[in-house]
């Protein structure tokens, strides 16, 4: 499978991500120009890990947010849905917890985690409500839900020069260090169809979380959203 389509088909998804596993961090790197980092370090600021905090990072890919998570003490379970992610994620971090999970039947328990997150991922789950619900089963009354997506940005001539990289240089520079650069096309159309900030947020909200809030990251290529599963 050279990449997905907006139908967004769990074994299409997962195949896609298997295709770009190899180089999947490098690439990422390269494509942001290093802004990865900077988004990164915002959303495990947002999670505060610590000792004690029991933390399970959805769509975690090779690993590398949760490793920084669990190198601040919390405990730490990395999920994704593709076997190539996580074959690739085991090998590179042997004492961080795998499991593979598709983020609409999460196979934990109700109220089982502190802080419940996702980096990059929910936009390519099919059914992006029924995830949300899903975490919110799996968070302790009182615990947090903290997502890094891909979003709109603020300023309209930012907006232009941000839509022509998606759509043209993209691709270019994918080709070059990707091992499947027909994922990026992919990834175009998914950032270019996903829900504004104020949108996204009403979807948490619906879903039961409160205190919802979002933050904008680099004009808004990235919002940082937050929110809170009621206590009781």
């Amino acid at each position: 499978m050279d990449r997905a389509t907006l139908e967004k088909n769990p074994r299409d998804v997962a195949s896609m991500f298997d295709g770009v596993s190899n180089k999947y961090d490098i690439t990422n790197g390269i494509l942001t120009g290093g802004l990865i980092k900077v988004w990164r370090s915002a959303t495990r600021e947002a999670i505060a890990p610590r000792p004690g905090l029991k933390v399970l990072d959805i769509a975690a890919g090779t690993g590398s947010s949760a490793a920084s998570y669990a190198k601040y003490g919390a405990d730490v379970i990395a999920s994704d849905f593709s076997e190539g992610m996580i074959k690739k994620g085991r090998l590179r971090y042997p004492d961080l917890e795998f499991v593979q999970a598709d983020a609409m039947n999460l196979p934990f328990a109700d109220n089982t985690f502190d802080v419940t997150t996702i980096s990059y991922g929910i936009r390519n789950v099919k059914d992006p409500d029924m995830a949300l619900s899903e975490m919110f089963r799996v968070t302790k009354p009182g615990g947090r839900l903290v997502i890094a997506e891909f979003s709109r940005p603020k300023n309209r001539l930012f907006r232009t020069a941000y839509h022509f990289y998606l759509q043209d240089f993209m691709p270019l520079v994918a080709s070059l260090f990707s091992s499947n650069a027909a994922a990026y096309g992919y990834l175009f159309e998914s950032i270019e169809t996903w829900p504004a900030q104020e949108e996204f947020a009403g979807h948490l909200r619906e879903a039961g979380w409160t205190n919802v809030e979002y933050r904008n990251l680099t004009n808004g290529v990235v919002a940082l959203h937050r929110a809170e599963k009621p206590s009781t």
